[in-house]
């Protein structure tokens, strides 16, 4: 029988959570979400007062969802509580909890380096030794996690997860003959980008306010897209840029493995890790902003033929490797029948 699973974090609709909790599901586990990174930003975002409230630290926001947290345990009565990156879970809740129940943490962030106010806190950093396992997308903190806490911890990189509805639909998208790139800006996007375009590469790009630190006219600013406009811009595009930030740099990212899934032809800044998932014929790697320029140029000179071909190996490459979150949750899911 397998162990009863109470995942913490978020019940969003593109959460990772929730792909999770489906496959776990199918698998045969008694799964319950207790969302309480929703329920912090539905009261962070309420008014203007619970903002300032909560940043001048007058709010008792937090605490109180830790109590509703230990009420709603108390009722579900899981075996194994598994805490998606823990920025609102405090340490003193989890010493409660350490002696009654497994407790995992999965980060899909790095637990040392916070890029922006959503990428961590000092929760995650006060509770990295309170939970019992850890699963860590990157191999780099992966080695740290070990040598400083003595603990096993598991490799549990990114997925896709897309319907093949979806997927048959996508290959019918009639092809855009340029370079794209789905991400909101920071400064190394920024710097990067607007190199490319200053050797002339033309970009689409999907984001949020990239208007404000971009302009070039070799550049097309877009609104974000999500859901399964998302996976048709992935795949009808020539060729999807995929930018690291500071903390996947030699690791991967979620971007890693959506491209080549859906079958789009992936330009991504080489790193050890993608070589473990994929090889030269799959993906295409660069190591420069002038490198991203001249191969980004030899993709879209590609014919089609060729390009189409490209774009089944790196789909078979993904199906028949197991990089889809069904199978990352079979993993899960032999974890929690070993360790609970």
């Amino acid at each position: 029988m397998h162990p009863r699973v109470l995942i913490v974090g978020s019940d969003k609709i593109h959460a990772i959570e929730i792909i999770y909790e489906k496959y776990l599901r199918e698998l045969g586990f008694v799964t319950e979400i207790f969302p309480i990174q929703r329920h912090f930003y539905d009261h962070y975002y309420k008014n203007l007062v619970s903002k300032i409230s909560f940043r001048l630290g007058l709010s008792g926001i937090i605490r109180s969802l830790n109590n509703d947290l230990l009420t709603f345990i108390e009722q579900t009565k899981p075996d194994v509580i598994w805490v998606f990156k823990g920025m609102e879970v405090l340490p003193d809740t989890l010493r409660m909890l350490s002696d009654k129940f497994t407790l995992v943490n999965y980060n899909p962030d790095s637990p040392f380096i916070f890029t922006g106010a959503g990428s961590g806190n000092r929760n995650v950093v006060d509770s990295i030794s309170l939970y019992h396992h850890h699963f860590t997308y990157n191999l780099q903190i992966k080695k740290r996690l070990e040598r400083e806490l003595e603990k096993q911890v598991e490799w549990l990189p990114f997925g896709f997860d897309v319907e093949d509805c979806v997927f048959k639909q996508a290959g019918k998208e009639p092809e855009i003959r340029k370079l794209c790139f789905l991400g909101n800006p920071d400064r190394q996007r920024i710097n990067h980008i607007s190199k490319l375009a200053g050797f002339g590469v033309k970009i689409d790009i999907y984001g949020h306010d990239w208007g404000r630190y971009i302009r070039n006219k070799n550049i097309e600013v877009h609104a974000p897209v999500f859901g399964e406009p998302m996976w048709y811009l992935l795949r009808k595009y020539r060729v999807q840029l995929n930018l690291l930030r500071i903390h996947n740099l030699g690791s991967h990212n979620m971007r890693t493995f959506e491209v080549p899934g859906i079958g789009g032809i992936m330009l991504t800044q080489s790193s050890e890790e993608n070589s473990i998932f994929f090889n030269g014929d799959e993906v295409n790697e660069f190591d420069s902003a002038l490198d991203c320029a001249r191969k980004a140029a030899v993709l879209m000179e590609m014919g089609e033929e060729e390009a189409l071909a490209m774009r089944h190996r790196a789909r078979t490459k993904s199906l028949q490797s197991g990089y889809t979150y069904k199978a990352r949750a079979e993993t899960v899911g032999k974890i929690f029948d070993r360790i609970a």
